[in-house]
């Protein structure tokens, strides 16, 4: 079928797609240096999760014991049954005495033969044969009554301990999610505090969604890391060790052997390691970078119909999301090519292993500590049930090592993942509390800027020596051209940042002396952005202030003259928002969010641009309320709606990062050559 370029692919397209993903790998990996992430990092980020499993700890050591429990458990069984199964139901010899007691049969089912027993020497296999009359008797076998029987009881015990240990996984499984659950709890709250704990200097230069993929992706590698950090390889190190000393016991050579084999499989892990690491931070950075681009364009959505880029979108989209996928499949096809060929050493190893088995299974070999656990399994020498218990054991130590490079590898992705969630941990909050602070001072009676300098960048500054104040009962608009830095001194009384040179004060008193939750409890501000949630109308006005009544947030809608338009919606104050209060006009939002600032009945009222969005007879009005409210208050007006400015009692005039002139409206314009009134008769479009 030809392709037509717009439907359908042809093979030759689908091998040219391969190609290009195959030089893809090969070009994923430049010659950036891989993380630094050597095993004392990779200790110090183990010991750093301690605080977050210490409340746990109880549960923790229950999980510790119910596992190293059920492995124990499980191996004493297999080897017990696979000796049941095979030497007794199947060859037909008679039980060790502690395998009778077990399975509650008589003495009649127990061996006598001393070789069994672990009490004699192995008989050669041409004297068995009858060569030499001086062989031991090996006494009578089970009858096939008996093996019946054995078989029955050993089906009865399988089904009793199936069905114990089913409940048990079951009910471990469940509980162990809700421990490691917890522990995931524990970090995403401790990062999601520390993220907003953060001044905004920090999150004016981080992207939105790498914080998110920090906190809910790279914050659940806490439970990996307990799961397959620390209690898989300690669980598989164990289980190891348990299945080497039992094949130590049948043969210690055939187990140095083994122990030799992991020389190469070390030796292939050291040389995967960093090409992991590098491949797990790729991971990690595009998946981040996804997230953060559908965040953003989500967020534009409207203005990305209204500029029709929806193509620009979905091929910016596209890319990032193919560049995501390619680190994700990069990542796990290193890690299949490195677990192949552990995998290929391991069969090897069981390949041998069978060859030896067997061969000494023919010689009637003697086992190495055999006749010690004669009491318990009848593997004193070399036998079907000897063969097939320690190739079990084999199979085991093959596949135990080829899963702990398995969990070595993605290892090197969690702790990745660690640090870049523990980096958020590790951001010093730039605003802080004094270690004493004194009690914001009531009542307040000034606010003043002495000699502030501030700059977002070091090389950039936005105030360059801001000095004014304003006094309790006033109004005073900032007023100034675009990026003059009217927000960022709002920002500064809200300790949002500190200055960089100079003091913020209130009644004399430095805001770095107060602690930070005082200074915006008492400071109200209603943004130009006017950012609403998806709840209830009443839950939005009281958002910040929850405790107040149904009537105080009615009242403080009435100041806004939010209140009429309120009534009129389906639910009232009960009515839900959408998303960003998208089901309201922007006047509509505006005025809820002068409601939420007047709600919190704070000394200090920060109304940035609260206006802009209304109409000149609603501007009016809330105007005046808000001045019947202003007495006992500082207010802050920052504004470029002439109407607005009028109304204050001083306005302080902002020009390249200073305080230009300060006064009355009619002061400022009575200035020939005033800059304020060069502002404003350029905003009127008049040159008087």
């Amino acid at each position: 079928m030809a392709n037509d370029g717009t439907h359908g692919t042809t093979s030759a397209d689908k091998a040219m797609s391969e190609l290009r993903l195959m030089k893809g790998y090969r070009a994923d990996l430049s010659s950036d240096r891989p993380p630094r992430l050597g095993l004392r990092r990779m200790l110090a980020l183990a010991l750093r999760t301690w605080p977050f499993m210490r409340p746990l700890l109880k549960h923790l050591i229950v999980l510790l014991v119910l596992a190293s429990s059920g492995i124990l458990t499980v191996l004493v069984g297999g080897v017990v049954g696979t000796d049941l199964l095979t030497n007794k139901v199947l060859v037909g010899d008679k039980l060790q005495p502690l395998q009778a007691r077990v399975l509650f049969l008589g003495d009649d089912y127990v061996t006598t033969d001393p070789q069994l027993l672990g009490e004699g020497e192995p008989v050669p296999a041409a004297l068995s044969e009858g060569e030499d009359d001086a062989a031991p008797p090996a006494g009578p076998a089970l009858t096939p009554e008996q093996r019946r029987e054995v078989r029955d009881r050993l089906v009865a015990w399988g089904i009793v301990g199936g069905v114990l240990g089913a409940l048990l996984a079951f009910g471990g499984y469940y509980y162990s999610v809700w421990v490691w659950q917890n522990v995931n709890q524990n970090l995403r709250v401790a990062m999601v505090e520390r993220a907003e704990s953060l001044s905004l200097k920090y999150h004016s230069h981080a992207q939105v969604g790498d914080a998110i993929f920090r906190v809910y992706q790279d914050s659940a590698m806490i439970v990996n890391l307990i799961q397959n950090g620390i209690a898989a390889p300690l669980f598989s190190a164990y289980a190891l060790l348990v299945a080497l000393v039992v094949v130590a016991a049948f043969d210690p050579w055939f187990a140095a052997i083994v122990v030799a084999t992991g020389a190469p499989m070390l030796w292939l892990a050291s040389k995967a390691t960093p090409r992991i690491r590098r491949r797990a931070l790729a991971n990690r950075t595009a998946n981040s970078d996804l997230l953060s681009y559908m965040q953003e364009s989500f967020a534009a959505l409207k203005v990305v119909k209204a500029n029709g880029a929806e193509s620009r979108l979905f091929d910016r989209f596209g890319r990032d999301s193919e560049r995501a996928l390619n680190a994700a499949y990069f990542l796990r096809l290193d890690m299949v090519l490195v677990t192949l060929a552990v995998a290929l050493l391991g069969g090897g190893v069981v390949v041998l292993g069978e060859y030896l088995m067997v061969s000494w299974a023919i010689e009637e070999r003697q086992t190495f500590l055999g006749a010690a656990l004669a009491a318990l399994v009848g593997f004193a020498i070399w036998n079907y049930g000897a063969v097939t218990s320690a190739r079990g054991r084999v199979e085991e130590l093959a596949a135990g090592s080829r899963g702990l490079l398995g969990v070595w590898m993605r290892m090197q992705d969690l702790f990745i993942a660690l640090e870049r969630a523990f980096h958020l941990l590790d951001i010093e909050p730039d605003v802080v509390d004094p270690p004493h602070p004194v009690p914001f001072p009531k009542p307040i009676e000034r606010v003043a800027w002495r000699g502030v300098e501030f700059g977002y960048d070091a090389d950039q500054p936005v105030l360059a020596g801001v000095d004014f104040e304003a006094s309790r009962g006033t109004t005073t608009a900032i007023v100034g051209a675009t990026g003059t830095g009217k927000s960022t001194l709002m920002s500064l009384l809200l300790r949002l940042y500190d200055p960089v040179r100079g003091q913020v004060v209130v009644n004399d008193l430095d805001l770095r002396d107060l602690a930070v939750d005082d200074i915006r409890a008492n400071t109200a501000i209603a943004l130009q952005k006017n950012v609403l949630f998806a709840d209830t109308v009443a839950a939005n006005i009281a958002f910040g202030a929850p405790r107040h009544d149904h009537g105080s947030i009615e009242a403080a809608a009435q100041v806004a003259c939010a209140h009429d338009f309120i009534r009129a919606l389906p639910n009232g104050y009960d009515t839900h928002l959408g998303e960003r209060g998208a089901k309201l006009s922007a006047g509509q939002r505006q005025r809820l969010s002068i409601a939420r600032a007047v709600l919190r009945d704070t000394p200090i009222l920060i109304l940035d641009e609260p206006t802009a969005a209304l109409d000149a007879k609603t501007e009016q009005a809330v105007l005046r309320n808000l001045a019947a409210l202003g007495a006992e208050r500082v207010i802050f007006l920052i504004t470029h709606r002439l109407t607005t400015i009028r109304s204050a009692h001083q306005i302080a005039f902002l020009e390249h990062g200073r305080v230009a002139e300060r006064g009355t409206h009619s002061d400022l314009m009575a200035m020939p050559a005033g800059r304020y009134r060069a502002f404003v008769n350029h905003s009127l479009g008049s040159d008087d």
